[in-house]
């Protein structure tokens, strides 16, 4: 075969290999390149950069991603025509032919920008005259392929800038830790450089530096750049701008909320987060200091999440003290681990019926015991005392005032809420009961984030946001404003740990709505609240879920709460404005005792928010106004002959009256009727019984004796009553004091009973008694 057949062959058979690659219009040029996954927070700096599949940092970068002058100086160095020549510079192949082949110097590149990418994609040995001669056919046929702006893009995509490094937005990343459209001048030149002989340029080893020839060469190329710019900066001026900063060790930040992110996007080669590394630095470093101030509590299981409440974007995550310590399963994301929440879904009970209108801020609650179905719920102190408002019963977190309002609430209920509001839980209302106030079941730390983010936007549930392009959507109402504003100014309340219920207290003049958790068997400790427009979640426990009587919400997770919120405030970050009040809601004085609408007989008044339409309307019950007889101190009703005075008494309820009096605080009784008082007239005024036992939903079939089983029979009464009569149909059963129980021997069947008091107001409920 003659040298010409040869010649032609060569030429030839690029464009047979291109076709036999697919390399054609259709296809990109990029299409077959494994790339790193690049994940970055929302202001472009780098988190995690992974490995390529060919185990190259690559990270896939849109030429509109590069800024300007980073393109130009690869031009100028690389190929000053490209955007002139078809893809081969006549010219450059003849003078690095002449200089390597002639006159055996040292060899020089001929090769174009199109020619580089086309050796890189076929992987070329372009040394030899056979391989540059399919290099220059490849390049040709490329050229009528594809756009310039392509063929560039592909450069900038393979180019090696040292080790495994390829491409400048890895590079930039890499070397300079900034963005690739944020390079400057001098970054850019030495980018610029560094392909055209990376191993020469680069020092490899740990932490990669620059060659000391490599500013030599970048004084070169700047010379010859500002003769196309007479204003860029001089040598010395340059390296005062910017100077070169390889050798950074490669980030790997906020782990475990990148491990996650990285599982759900598959596929995407660059993922811009919605984390604010400048927050999650300060909240990373504030848990670290948290728990090695405290060697002795073993604390090895610590979860925060930030959220920004206006757009659900996450804005820092920690799911762990120590993505790193193995021996404590480190590595173990606790932000998605489903733990019992505690007290910290209290609020919502709250919420909901300030919603329904069953209560507003100051209205009184009772805290004493009762029997729900068997469900003989205790406060965490195991006391009760007595009469509390709303607001303190929520901010001092007793159980028995939410378990009494949970159980008063209207459908959907706590359960219907929390399935509303996104919350998984695998079991029907059933299994749960009113337990669920308490933490009986499982949620998230991301998924109690995402109920406190309701109340601090208003009452709207909405998915977190991990991703800055990620939606944003509306979300469904379960909440009214008027409820979240009102729940969030009753939370503000809570004081910090350590200091009393009472005390007033305010981060930087701004109270904080937070609430605590602890689960049964001191498993898990909570912290939630709202930063202004932030929200905020703290879990402590430990990864294996063991006890451990140090894990209390308040003592343990309370100062951690707060020392985030102190160290995001000393930095200036966060907070915000937060929920605005409703111009719905009004201040409307209330009885201080009672929380009561005022009557003539109310002492002392307060003021409480009140939701016109909504709030409850009842005047105050505690405080009567009552006529005595002068000489015998009896309480008397319609006309009497003898002196008189009016009096105001307060009328508690027989239970609370027990609690005043184990407290040591016992009431005054008001003044029995005079025996001329009808029971009509008396019947009148008072509340009527309320039967605590049999409790609904019970067959009594405990205690026998023969065969009967011993039922008691017990009732709250107003605090007039001296005698409670109970009755069967139209039987008497027999006599208790409001304080004791009446002990009924049953037989087995289905009974009604009556409970009827000494002035003649009555209450009555069903009961089975079954034999065994």
């Amino acid at each position: 075969m003659t040298r010409r057949r040869v010649l032609l062959l060569s030429l030839l058979l690029p464009a047979g290999l291109l076709l036999g690659l697919r390399l054609v219009p259709a296809t990109p040029l990029l299409s077959g390149t494994s790339f790193s996954r690049a994940v970055a927070d929302r202001h472009g700096r780098l988190l995690r950069l992974t490995l390529s599949q060919d185990e190259k940092f690559r990270v896939f970068t849109r030429l509109a991603d590069v800024a300007p002058v980073a393109i130009e100086a690869t031009l100028l160095h690389e190929d000053r025509h490209f955007y002139v020549h078809p893809g081969v510079d006549p010219l450059r192949l003849v003078k690095a032919a002449a200089a390597t082949w002639l006159r055996r110097g040292r060899r020089q590149g001929g090769s174009t920008i199109t020619m580089q990418v086309a050796r890189m994609l076929l992987h070329l040995d372009t040394r030899t005259v056979h391989g540059k001669l399919v290099q220059i056919g490849a390049a040709l046929w490329m050229e009528l392929c594809h756009s310039k702006q392509e063929i560039l893009e592909a450069y900038l995509n393979l180019a090696p800038y040292g080790g495994n490094v390829e491409g400048i937005g890895a590079a930039s990343e890499l070397l300079f830790d900034v963005a690739p459209d944020r390079l400057g001048l001098n970054q850019a030149l030495t980018l610029a450089l560094l392909p055209q002989s990376p191993s020469a340029r680069v020092v490899p080893g740990h932490g990669p530096r620059f060659a000391p020839g490599l500013a030599i060469a970048r004084s070169r190329l700047l010379a010859r750049f500002r003769a196309a710019h007479p204003d860029a900066p001089g040598d010395q001026e340059l390296a005062a701008l910017d100077t070169p900063a390889a050798g950074k060790p490669l980030p790997f930040l906020a782990p475990h909320f990148v491990d996650e992110l990285l599982s759900r996007a598959s596929g995407a080669s660059g993922l811009r987060t919605t984390i604010d590394l400048d927050l999650q630095r300060v909240v990373e470093r504030t848990v670290r200091r948290y728990v090695d101030a405290r060697p002795g509590l073993d604390l090895d299981g610590v979860a925060v999440l930030l959220v920004d409440s206006r757009d659900m974007s996450v804005e820092a995550a920690v799911g762990s003290p120590d993505y790193f310590d193995s021996e404590h399963a480190g590595q173990v994301n606790a932000l998605a681990a489903k733990r019992s929440p505690g007290s910290t879904l209290k609020p919502f009970i709250y919420a909901l019926a300030l919603d329904q209108g069953l209560i507003h801020p100051e209205s009184l609650l009772k805290d004493s015991p009762v029997d729900f179905a068997g469900f003989d719920p205790e406060n965490f102190d195991q006391t009760f005392v007595g009469p509390i408002s709303a607001r303190e019963a929520l901010i001092r977190s007793r159980n028995v005032p939410a378990l009494r309002l949970a159980a008063q609430l209207r459908r959907p209920g706590l359960y219907g809420f929390l399935r509303e509001a996104q919350v998984r839980l695998p079991r029907d209302e059933s299994y749960y009961g009113l337990g669920l106030v308490l933490g009986s079941a499982e949620v998230s730390p991301e998924e109690l984030a995402q109920l406190y983010a309701m109340l601090a936007s208003g009452g709207r549930i909405r998915p977190l946001r991990r991703l800055v392009d990620d939606p944003r959507p509306r979300g469904e109402e379960l909440l009214s404003p008027e409820a979240c504003w009102m729940t969030l100014d009753m939370l503000a309340g809570n004081p910090p740990p350590g200091q009393g219920f009472r005390a007033e207290w305010t981060l930087a003049d701004r109270a904080i709505p937070w609430k605590t958790g602890t689960s049964n068997g001191f498993r898990d400790a909570w912290a939630a609240g709202v930063l202004g427009d932030q929200v905020l979640v703290v879990w402590v426990g430990h990864p294996d879920g063991h006890g451990d009587p140090a894990l209390v919400g308040r003592e343990i997770a309370g100062p951690l709460f707060f020392a985030l919120a102190d160290a995001l405030k000393g930095e200036g970050l966060g907070f915000g404005q937060g929920l605005a009040r409703p111009r719905s809601l009004v201040k409307v004085p209330v009885c201080a005792l009672s929380g009561g609408l005022p009557t003539a007989a109310c002492p002392l008044r307060r003021y409480a928010w009140f939701w016109p339409g909504v709030s409850p309307v009842r005047p105050c019950e505690v405080h009567r106004k009552v006529r005595v007889d002068a000489l015998t101190g009896r309480r008397v009703c319609g006309a009497h002959r003898g002196e008189t005075r009016v009096e105001v008494d307060e009328f508690w309820p027989s239970d609370l009256l027990r609690i005043f009096a184990l407290a040591g605080l016992p009431r005054r009784l008001p003044p029995p009727p005079e025996p001329g008082c009808s029971l009509d007239a008396l019947a009148a005024t008072g509340d009527p019984p309320e039967i605590v036992s049999p409790v609904r939903g019970v067959t009594y079939a405990a205690r026998l004796t023969g065969d009967e089983a011993i039922v008691p029979l017990t009732a709250t009464a107003d605090a007039d009553v001296q005698r409670i009569s109970w009755f069967l149909g139209g039987r008497l059963l027999g006599e208790s004091d409001p304080r004791e129980p009446f002990l009924w021997p049953a037989a087995a069947g289905d009974y009604v009973v009556r409970a009827v008091d000494d002035h003649g107001r009555s209450a009555s409920r069903s009961l089975t008694v079954g034999l065994e």
